[in-house]
């Protein structure tokens, strides 16, 4: 994926940023494979023609939303990559930077992940998304089980265990009205004590 060209005027940038933030709003309440061109517009106040301004599509604008979401959570997982942190602190960055990343991307991630159940390319985008967590959280099992933790357990299929119950979590609280009543702090302490208590531990050994 390739960033498109950012428009030329002030104007033109600050109404594709209503129209897209219309957009976001239809996508949470409805879900992009129910959303249509005319619904985003009619969100945003403007005539059905003004979106194809923009997009070609409402796919193509799924995509460029991709782009940034990628980017976007590449740079909040680097906080649970920092140095110097302790096992539940690492847990606790680890779930926060997941939770966070859907709390202000939701629409970008329903999009992509109900597009990828029917379009090629965007399971292609949907694997490169979870690619990341996955991958960080396998080299945490692995460093974990390099202190004695989780003994036996395979890395990656343990990531992939844990990436998709935060997704399916993070999706069930913040999807339709979740988004405006979820406690954040709430939610993010019981992912992460789920995430910490999967990965640091050790088997009791009968005595």
């Amino acid at each position: 994926m390739t960033a498109r060209v950012q428009l030329p005027t002030v104007r033109g940038r600050q109404t594709e940023a209503a129209m897209d933030a219309a957009a976001r709003n239809v996508v949470a309440r409805k879900g992009i494979l129910a959303t249509t061109v005319a619904d985003i517009a009619a969100e945003a106040g403007r005539s059905t023609a003004s979106f194809y301004n923009y997009y070609d599509s409402k796919e193509a604008m799924v995509r460029d939303w991709a782009l940034r979401f990628r980017d976007e959570a590449r740079h909040r997982v680097r906080a649970a990559t920092e140095p110097g942190l302790s096992n539940a602190e690492r847990a606790h960055a680890a779930a926060a930077a997941h939770w966070n990343t859907y709390r202000h991307r939701l629409a970008e991630i329903i999009s992509v992940s109900q597009l990828a159940m029917i379009n090629d390319d965007f399971a292609q985008y949907w694997a490169d998304i979870c690619a990341l967590p996955i991958a960080l959280i396998t080299a945490m099992v692995e460093d974990a089980q390099r202190q004695g933790f989780c003994a036996g357990d395979d890395p990656k299929l343990v990531a992939v265990a844990l990436v998709s119950m935060l997704n399916q979590f993070c999706y069930t609280q913040l999807s339709g009205d979740g988004a405006a009543t979820a406690d954040d702090a709430a939610c993010i302490t019981t992912l992460a004590n789920i995430f910490y208590r999967t990965i640091y531990h050790k088997e009791n050994v009968a005595p």
